[in-house]
Parts: structure tokens; sequence; C-alpha cells
């Protein structure tokens, strides 16, 4: 059996990790099939700090093919994504495609594998914001509406395919994947010393207060456009952190480039650069970011991914969005993740209370470490196969 996966940006690599180490695995305990495995990078963000020490810290894969696609619009990056992988689906003729997620990588070679007679996998399927102004959310439903198998992380999701009329036969509940390589990750990162491995390294400005042992801190990731684009939103946000949050305990920052961008532009740098309990970071890989997760008070994020670490580490997070294709991380779902968008006063109320509450480690049902096996037997029991 040919296999190819497709990752389309770094995040993806986290996911599509544990799947090849269980095909790896399989190989060697000399199961049948063979599995035969190819690795794709459609090159969609350009990323410096993928560098050959991320594939070797964290035991991922380097790709065994870069399509380079680049930057540039979505219509741009989904059809420079087709032409490039259609090439390599007719030379290679794998039984199946497999994509993660929900990147234009996901949407533009799912589609093309399924023009070419090729069975597509989908692990993640199901996730649903129910918000058709964000692109991800038009990639998932695409890629599920096309794919012979949706592989879902939590029960949610299982329940949006089939109320969108997928045929149960099509779905299988496996579990997360992503927590299968936070598993894998936490000695690691525990390893590290936030004030020696993370703060003094990536540090902007050097010379602020570091959080000292034992001492709380807040960690903010900040990069949507709906957040950081216009500044009649960022300004006030930025004015909360200021003199709310750095009032009560040092505020870490792995500033995001567009964010950066977008904090000069609108003549908030120099304020921020300024606050002497503001710890800006140049951006950090994910061992630093998971070490901060592990001990932070509170994380203050826009990222989906965060949300499902936060709920398994038991940090209190506030996600920034007004919807999350993540239910299952909500407190109402008895996740740790609470939304409030860009409503200062909403942000305000929700860290207050925050404060108060301790971490509480919580895993949904199959989000045990093991679900990347659980993909594998998935594809190797379709019908057919």
């Amino acid at each position: 059996m040919k296999i190819i996966s497709v990752v389309g940006a770094r995040p993806n690599f986290m996911k599509i990790a544990p799947f090849i180490h269980a095909i790896n695995d399989h190989n060697e305990k000399g199961e049948s099939p063979y599995i035969s495995h190819i690795l794709i990078h459609t090159g969609q963000h350009y990323d410096e700090t993928m560098s050959k020490a991320f594939f070797d810290e964290l035991d991922i894969p380097e790709p065994d093919i870069n399509l380079g696609v680049g930057s540039g619009s979505h219509a741009e990056q989904v059809g420079h994504t087709m032409i490039r992988i259609e090439k390599v689906l007719k030379q290679e003729k794998p039984d199946w495609l497999v994509v993660v997620g929900d990147v234009n990588a996901t949407l533009a070679c799912s589609v093309t594998a399924k023009k070419e007679w090729i069975k597509c996998c989908h692990i993640e399927a199901g996730l649903r914001s129910h918000d058709m102004t964000m692109p991800e959310e038009i990639n998932r439903m695409v890629t599920d509406s096309i794919s012979d198998l949706l592989l879902t992380p939590d029960r949610l999701a299982t329940e949006n395919l089939k109320r969108e009329g997928v045929a149960d036969n099509k779905i299988v509940f496996v579990g997360n994947i992503m927590i299968d390589t936070l598993d894998c990750n936490i000695p690691k990162a525990n390893l590290l010393d936030i004030n020696r491995d993370i703060l003094l390294p990536y540090a902007i400005i050097p010379g602020k207060i570091k959080p000292g042992s034992g001492e709380d801190f807040v960690v903010i990731t900040l990069h949507r456009p709906s957040n950081v684009d216009q500044k009649e939103t960022l300004e006030p946000l930025v004015e909360f952190l200021l003199n709310e949050v750095c009032r009560q305990m040092p505020l870490i920052w792995p500033v995001h480039p567009r964010t950066v961008k977008q904090l000069k532009s609108f003549g908030l740098w120099d304020r921020v650069i300024d606050c002497h309990d503001l710890i800006l970071l140049h951006p950090i890989g994910y061992l630093e970011m998971l070490r901060l997760n592990i001990s932070a008070r509170i994380m203050l994020t826009d990222s989906g991914g965060l949300q499902e670490e936060c709920t398994v580490l038991g940090t209190p997070c506030i996600t920034l969005r007004r919807n999350t294709e993540r239910p299952i991380t909500l407190r109402e779902y008895g996740g740790a993740s609470v939304l409030v968008g860009n409503n200062i006063f909403e942000i305000r109320k929700s860290f207050n209370e925050s404060l108060k509450l301790q971490r509480n480690p919580v895993r949904p049902e199959l989000w045990d470490g093991q679900t990347s096996g659980r993909v594998l037997q998935a594809i190797l029991n379709y019908p057919g196969d």
C-alpha cells in the first residue's frame, strides 16, 4: 500500500508526525500490508523556525518532497498547489492521500486527489466554527464533503458530519492526534528553563524583569486579522494588557511578525516595548511554547491549537475569538477555554474570573496519546482494502 501525506504549514507537521511513526511501527513489526509512505510539504508558509533542529528535536520526519508553493492569495495558493500536487500524484499513483487540518493545502490536495480517483482521508474532520468568513471553514467543509474517510477528534465533530448527511461508514471517531505529539513532548519541554532557554535567547528587548522560579505569569499569542489589522481593535487590547494585566503579573508575549507590523503602523510599538513587565519575544518553537503553557497562570490566545493544549494541561484559556471550531475545549463542555472575542469588557471579566481558577487538566474522550494507531487502523480497515 502506498500513502502520501500532505502538510501545508508548520503546525501540520505536529499532526502528521505521530501518523508516520505509526506507519513505521507497523512496518517494523512486519505487519501486512507493507506501507510505502511519502511526505509532501506544499511550502504554503515559509517558516524560518523550521530548521533541521526543528525536525530533530521533535523527532519529526523531514518532507520527501517540497512543492515550494509559497505565499499569495488563497486562490493563488490553491491553484499553484493543485498544479504541482497533480504531477506528483500522476507519477506516484498512491492508494491514499492523507490531509490534516484546514489550511489551503488541505483543500487543494483533497480536490486534486479525488479528480485522480485516489482515496482521500481527512484527519481532524468535522470541526466547524459555523463562520463562513473564515477561509479555514470553507477548506474544512469542502474537504469533508469529498473525502472517503473522515477521522474526527471528538464526538461533537462526528455529530457535525452526521447533521451534514455524511454516511456513518465514512466517519471514524479516532481522537485528537495533536495530543499524541503533546504527550511525547511534555517531558522534553519540562527540561527547559524558562529564563535560560526561552526568555533570554528570544527576548526582543533584553534586560527586562523575568519571571522568577514559581512566579505567576500570563502568556498571550495574537495573530488573527480580526484582532490585529484594525487600530480600533488592537489599541484597546494593548491598553488592557499594559494597564491591567501587567500591573498584576508579568506578561510574556511571543509576537507574531504580522502583529509587530501592525503595532508599529498604528504607533503602538513604543508603548509596548517601554512597559517594564511586558516581555516581548521573537517567535518561539513548539517546545518553548509548551513549556510556557505548562507554567502559565492564564493563556490569552486566538490560536485553535493552544485551546486544545490548554485543556489537557489545565491552563485557564481566554480565547480572543467569537467562535471556535473546537467547542470541546470550551468550559461549558468541560474544557479550559472561554470565548470573548475582542470586546475589552468581556476580556476583563474573563481575566479576573480566570485569576481565581486552579489548573484543571481535562482529557476529552480518546485524547489519550494513542490516536495515530487508530488513524492507521481506520485506513487499513477501510472497506475494499
